[in-house]
Formats: structure tokens, C-alpha cells, sequence
């Protein structure tokens, strides 16, 4: 009886270590199937989203008047929003600071109301060609 009894825990003992194993050596492999035609469309979409044409986005005029005033708003603007950037613009006669090149009038809505705090003349408008 005690030779079944140690024979019954060996086994048991043995049983456990193979199966422990077998959990713990587990190997996976990851393959991903993918349209080849992704990669062309990721990359004309970001040829499209870099386009940096002037009237196809939008842009916050925060500043028209003389050229002192636009370069003193151009570098108040500079040290408080560095995420935009502002340019002068001269349109006779007077001197605009244009922000940033939004997409959407929603994304420059929505810059427009953080630009306000600061400049509250400030506009949101789409350049003409």
C-alpha cells in the first residue's frame, strides 16, 4: 500500500512539472493581412493633410493696423501661444497677424476661444485665393 501510495504521488509529482510547462512555454506569432492599397492611401492622405495652401485653411487674425502694433501683437502673441505660429501679413494699409492653419473653421473655432482670452478682437476667417 505505501509503495502505491508513493507511486501515485511520483506520478502525480511528475504529472504536475510536465503540465506546468506546457502553460509556461508557450510561443505566439502575430501576422497581420493588410490591403496593400493601405499604405498608398496613408500616404496620399498625409500629401494631402501637409498641404500648406493658404485658402484652403483657416486661419485667427488677432491684429490689423499699423506695423509697430503687429509686431508688438506678433511677439505678445509668440510668447504666450508657441503651439501657433504668427505671421504679418500686409494688406493696404494696414498690417494683419494671421495664426495658425487650421483645417476645419471647427478646430479654429475652437483655438479662436483660448486666442480670445488674450486678444478679444481676434476672428476667424478663410483666406481668398
Amino acid at each position: 500500500m505505501k509503495l502505491i501510495n508513493i507511486t501515485i504521488s511520483v506520478l502525480s509529482f511528475v504529472l504536475c512539472v510536465m503540465s506546468s510547462l506546457a502553460v509556461f512555454s508557450q510561443q505566439g506569432k502575430v501576422e497581420i493581412n493588410q490591403d496593400n492599397r493601405i499604405d498608398t492611401l496613408l500616404e496620399l492622405k498625409k500629401q494631402m493633410n501637409s498641404s500648406d495652401i493658404d485658402f484652403e485653411r483657416y486661419k485667427v487674425q488677432i491684429y490689423s493696423g499699423d506695423r509697430v502694433g503687429a509686431q508688438h501683437a506678433q511677439n505678445e502673441f509668440n510668447g504666450s501661444f508657441s503651439n501657433w505660429g504668427a505671421s504679418m501679413q500686409y494688406e493696404a494699409p494696414n498690417f494683419k497677424i494671421w495664426v495658425g492653419n487650421f483645417r476645419t473653421k471647427l478646430e479654429a473655432d475652437r483655438s479662436l476661444e483660448l486666442i480670445k482670452k488674450k486678444f478679444p478682437s481676434a476672428v476667424v476667417f478663410k483666406p481668398k485665393k
